[in-house]
Formats: structure tokens, sequence, C-alpha cells
């Protein structure tokens, strides 16, 4: 069994990580990594993908055909556009329909692994010491306020490791955040110099000049 210490440590990174990047952005993610193993429902999102080129191509053939000049071939390509179209739709639904129990499903394992383990956890184990302090480093109150609310005097509580690891993450979660927005800054202020370098095409100058007299 793993260290509580660790336990605690990764469902506060768990949580970090749920807020930076996004529950949304996290639901889609896994959603294309599931689709992408062989399942039900991605053989259904593949049949769904190949139904959506098939209507597209009568689509396109009913449109560049005359009603009136060949309506035998408008009327078969008409029935044809109206059957896939259904057939779309009812797709499209039963992978929406399933889409939406998969995000249901996320969602309800997401918070009780991050945010029910938050409240869970110190609960249960608020009495148990994740470690203790060297014996006379530190005086009363402090010992007192690392073993609050319910650890034994001396001792790190749950409470306070827990809090200790949600600061440190959010401080590094935002370091890494702030780097990469100054890294992708940078990179668009080049691209924007160098757009206003691109040389002038010589021709241009003398057209404007010829217009001009």
């Amino acid at each position: 069994m793993p260290s509580l210490l660790v336990v605690i440590f990764v469902v506060e990174l768990a949580v970090q990580l749920v807020n930076t990047i996004g529950a949304t952005t996290i639901n889609n993610l896994i959603w294309r990594l599931y689709l992408s193993i062989p399942t039900p429902l991605a053989k259904q999102f593949t049949d769904q993908r190949q139904k959506q080129k098939e209507y597209l191509a009568v689509r396109h053939d009913l449109n560049a055909t005359s009603s009136q000049d060949e309506f035998a071939k408008w009327a078969k390509l008409q029935r044809q556009h109206d059957k896939l179209l259904e057939e779309l739709k009812l797709k499209k639904s039963a992978l929406e329909a399933a889409r939406t129990r998969f995000d249901r499903y996320l969602t309800a394992v997401r918070l009780v692994s991050t945010r029910g383990a938050q409240w869970l956890l110190p609960m249960w184990y608020g009495k148990v010491p994740m470690f203790w302090l060297p014996y006379g480093w530190f005086p009363y109150y402090v010992e007192w306020f690392a073993s609050f609310p319910r650890a034994p005097l001396g001792s790190v509580s749950i409470a306070v490791w827990q809090g200790a690891c949600t600061s440190i993450l959010t401080l590094v979660m935002n370091t890494v955040v702030g780097v990469l927005g100054l890294v992708a800054a940078g990179r668009e202020s080049r691209r924007q110099r160098q757009k206003q370098k691109q040389p002038v095409p010589a021709g241009a100058g003398n057209g404007e000049s010829k217009k001009e007299l």
C-alpha cells in the first residue's frame, strides 16, 4: 500500500492539474483516447465518420446535377441523400448520448477521486501523524500548529501536509503556466518581426510610380 504522504500528494496534484488544464479539456482528451481503442463505441464512431463522407459525396453530386435536365439521376440522388441524412442523424444522436454518459461517468470518478478524497482522507486519518518533527527543534506553538487539528503533538497532521502540498503545487503550476505564456508570447513576437522584415517585391514600387505618373 502506498504511503499516505504520497497519496495526499498525488490527490493534490490531480486537483491542480484539473484546475490548470480544465475538466473539459481532460474529458475531450480521454474521449479521443477511448475512441482509439478497438471497442464497439469506437467502431460506431468510425461508421459514423464513413457515413458522413458518403453523405457529403452524395450531396456534392446532387448539387452538381440539374433537376430539370437530369431528373431521373437527380431523383435517385435525392433519395440517397435523404436516406443517408436520416441515418447520419440517428448515428449522431447515439454518439452524443454515449458522449454524455461518458462525461457523466468521468465527472463522477474525478469528483470522488479528487474532491471526495480531499475531504474524506483528513476526516478518516485526522489522528494519524504524517511524520514526526525532530524533538526539541521547534517551540511549542509550532508543534501545536503542525499537529492541528487532531494529530499527536510533535507530529505533522494530514491537514497541514495537505495544505503544504496545495501551496507548493499551486506555486509550481503558476510558475509553469507563466513561463509557457512568456515562451508563447516570445514566439509570437518573433513571428511578427519576421513578417515586418519580409522584403517588398521588386516590381511593387515601380508599379506605384507608374500609376502616379
